[in-house]
Parts: structure tokens; sequence; C-alpha cells
């Protein structure tokens, strides 16, 4: 069960970024931003208030601090699904355990307080080269923007995910983390839709179709039940085995892609996906070996940064 929790959090997270990839026609980086966390925090408000929980925190600001990381991240790959393809924009964010594997040998290696672990080493050089092979195709196409954004995406994102597992070995409920972000979400998206990211005019919110409207709520309740679904796997199951599966995210992302806008990649661009996909796995493996799952993974998702 854990590892059907895990691969449905995955499924669901790809079919959240093809729904923002439709939505980009008719809405702005910011009003997407808007509606996901609008709608998100008021399911998980009305869930949570049914269940007797309560939102008072005793680290406001933590949760500031990792709900603005996790709002910049979120927009810049929000943006970048907008303007790459969606395999290309999610193999990108799924970048952050290698940011987070980088961190720690850096730190590690400047303290002097662990070896090199060379097979480390490897896996995040290893993953360099495959992201000059997925953004080649952006560069040639003078989409090199959104293949940025997605880099600074997935730099900011690993962030987002230590500061997830402080609050979380602080003994703060996953519930609280995820409200307080899809809150700051919306009153982030509120401030750039009005700041000029909108319609313009006394009305800077786009008008809502049948159609539009659909994939707003789409987009939102993906969203949830994803974070829901991936809480629930690193409760119950291997933290090493649930942490890899995430990376299925990147094959429902190629499937979305191919069947909405028959997208279809040169040998290169798949060499690319699969040395970061081995690269994350690999990095993934040496982040978790020695972390204790209790602490860290009990009280809150490690990955609630949407990752």
């Amino acid at each position: 069960m854990p590892s059907l929790w895990m691969l449905f959090a995955s499924f669901a997270f790809a079919a959240m970024g093809a729904g923002v990839k439709l939505a980009s026609e008719f809405y702005t980086t910011s009003e997407l931003l808007f509606y996901r966390g609008l709608i998100g925090a008021v399911i998980l408000f009305m869930i949570v208030r049914h269940r007797g929980g309560t939102f008072r925190t005793p680290f406001p600001k933590a949760h500031l601090w990792r709900s603005a990381v996790g709002v910049t991240s979120l927009w810049l790959w929000f943006f970048a699904i907008s303007k790459l393809p969606l395999a290309t924009a999610m193999t990108l964010n799924y970048m952050a355990p290698i940011w987070i594997a980088a961190w720690m040998f850096l730190m590690g290696w400047w303290t002097k307080t662990k070896h090199a672990e060379w097979p480390l080493v490897l896996a995040v050089g290893a993953s360099f080269f495959g992201v000059t092979l997925v953004l080649q195709p952006a560069v040639e196409s003078n989409g090199w923007l959104g293949g940025l954004a997605g880099l600074c995406s997935s730099v900011i994102s690993a962030m987002a995910y230590m500061q997830v597992r402080k609050l979380g070995q602080m003994g703060e409920p996953e519930y609280r983390v995820v409200f307080y972000f899809s809150a700051t979400t919306a009153v982030a998206g509120f401030v750039g839709v009005v700041s000029g990211d909108g319609a313009g005019g006394f009305a800077p919110f786009h008008s809502h179709t049948l159609y539009g409207g659909l994939l707003l709520l789409a987009i939102g309740g993906a969203a949830l039940m994803a974070q829901m679904a991936m809480t629930r796997a690193y409760r119950v199951g291997k933290v090493l085995v649930v942490a890899n599966l995430q990376y299925t995210g990147i094959v429902f992302s190629s499937m979305w892609g191919l069947l909405l806008w028959g997208d279809r990649f040169d040998w290169h661009v798949w060499l690319g996906i699969g040395v970061i996909l081995a690269s994350g796995i690999a990095a993934t493996f040496y982040n978790t070996r020695s972390t204790a799952r209790g602490a860290v993974t009990e009280k809150t998702d490690p990955i609630a940064s949407e990752l």
C-alpha cells in the first residue's frame, strides 16, 4: 500500500502539471498560483475543522520562511511548465534531491565532518550532464528562459524541502505546513495579479469558462490529493523505497505530454532524462539512508514543498 500511495501521488502531481500547462492558455502564472493556493487552502481548512484540528502554531516565522521559499519555487515551476514540454519541466523540478546532496557534500567537506562519498559526487556531476542534454532543444528553440526558471525552481525547492524537514523535526503536523503554504500561495498569486500579471484594467483576473473553471478545480484538487497521498506513503512506508518511487512522476508526465500535446523527444533528451532519473535515485539513497525515519517523516511530508 505505501508504494501504491506514492504511485498515486506521482500520478496526481503529473496530472496537476498537465492541468497547469492546459490552463496556462487562459490564465497567467500568478492567476494559476492564486487559484491553486486558494482551492487547496479552502478544502484543507474544511477538512481540518471537521476533524477538530487547530491552525495555531508556535512557529510562525518558520512557516513564513518555508512558505515564501515554496511559493517562489512554485511560481517558477508553473512558468517553466507553460514554456517547456511537460516532461522536461517535471524532470528539472525533480532535481531537488540532487541539490540537497550537493549541499550536504559541500557542508561536509567545508566542516571536515564527512569524507567524500564519490558515488554521490558522481551522481551530482552526472545530473548536470543530463541537464545539458534535456535543455538542448529548449535552448535551440529560444526557450532558455523556461529552462532557467525550471532549474531555479529545483534549487529553491531544495531549500523548501529542508525547511519542511526542520518543521517536522520541531513536531509541526503536515496539515499546518500544507495549509500555510497554500494560503501564502493564494496571497502571493493575488498580489502578482493586481501588480500587473493579470488581464489588466479594473478586472485584473481573466474571465472564466466552464472548461477553464474545471481545469482550476482539477489543479487544486490534484495537488491536495497528491500531497495527502505522499504524506500517507512516507508515514507508513520505507523512506528509501517511497522516495525513489516519486521519480515515476517523470514517466507519468511523459505520458501526459505524449497524449495531450504529442511531445516527441530526440534520443539525447531521453538519455538526459534517464541520467537525471538515475542520479536522483542515487542522491535520494544517500540523503535518506542515514536519516531516522521517525523524526523526519512521522510528523510531516518531506516533499510537501510540492514537490
